[in-house]
């Protein structure tokens, strides 16, 4: 079993093209599988019904492990037997039409639009750190940029006349996107820097060694200004989260939100539809005479 596994995650890795992060959460979810397998003495891929997936599902459940955690394990191990029955090894998938428990929906954390203002106006020293930093906040907010495709980002994925980001997304598809004016202002104060660091690739965002910074450092950097500016814990996908809020709250138009996103199912974008309504729920609070609560003097 472990070898089968093994296999399919060398496929995702090599054919599939999918990054670390994502490869990560898949050897981490079918590992679980796995170890659950060998508790239920079930020695092949084929072996496992969908009534034991069923009973590790509710035991997982009773200890603890949240709808959208189960979510993501039946999701992984649907994928890996697609790859196994497209391999002659299984003959039906144990996770189909299996459904986890439903737990309490999760809405994304954003800034509001003076939040990120204030997040972004802030004073500004001049020198390499700060122009990067300033340069990778203004472009998570500008373009909804993903953690990985921000410091996957190279020279070439940047056309700063035509005001275009290009970059490569899951599943290793590429997409186009807008870079806002202060963006460009900043990669253009931010790219000369830059060149005198002597990069050691094309990569957009380096160390101050050259380097290409890594996720761990960008996250770093993201919650200290965080603090600096705001008072709060800040990460980049607050940021993106903000920019996909904003856009739809503006436009109403949640399939342009979609391609900006790099979403491939629409339901993924859905969520931000409830972030938008609770906006128009607590304009109508505060606006419409039947809404206001008795006593308000207002």
């Amino acid at each position: 079993m472990q070898d089968l596994l093994d296999a399919y995650l060398e496929h995702l890795r090599s054919e599939r093209q999918l990054s670390s992060h994502t490869l990560s959460g898949y050897g981490h979810d079918l590992s679980k599988l796995l170890v659950l397998c060998t508790q239920e003495q079930i020695d092949s891929w084929g072996t496992l019904d969908t009534a034991h997936l069923r009973r590790m599902v509710g035991r997982l459940h009773m200890q603890g492990q949240s709808s959208r955690s189960l979510a993501r394990l039946l999701s992984a191990t649907r994928g890996l037997y697609r790859y196994l029955i497209r391999e002659g090894r299984c003959q039906s998938d144990p996770a189909s039409g299996l459904m986890p428990p439903k737990g309490a929906r999760r809405l994304p954390k954003t800034l509001d639009a003076d939040r990120t203002a204030q997040l972004l106006d802030g004073a500004l020293e001049d020198d390499f750190i700060a122009r990067r930093d300033q340069a990778m906040l203004e472009l998570f907010y500008s373009s909804g940029l993903r953690l990985s495709e921000l410091v996957g980002l190279n020279l070439d994925g940047l056309d700063l006349p035509a005001g275009l980001v290009r970059v490569i997304g899951k599943g290793n598809k590429t997409r186009e996107l807008p870079l806002g004016r202060m963006a460009r202002e900043a990669m253009e104060l931010w790219l000369p820097l830059r060149a005198l660091a002597g990069p050691a690739d094309g990569a957009v965002f380096i160390s101050q060694q050259g380097r290409r910074i890594g996720p761990r450092a960008v996250q770093l950097r993201v919650r200290q200004a965080g603090v600096r500016e705001l008072g709060q814990h800040l990460h980049p996908h607050m940021l993106r989260h903000s920019f996909a809020s904003h856009m739809l709250e503006s436009s109403q138009d949640l399939r342009a939100v979609q391609e900006l996103l790099g979403h491939a199912d629409i339901a993924t974008t859905q969520v931000y539809t409830h972030l938008d309504f609770q906006h128009l729920a607590t304009v109508y609070d505060q606006a419409h005479p039947r809404a206001k609560r008795k006593g308000n003097p207002e």
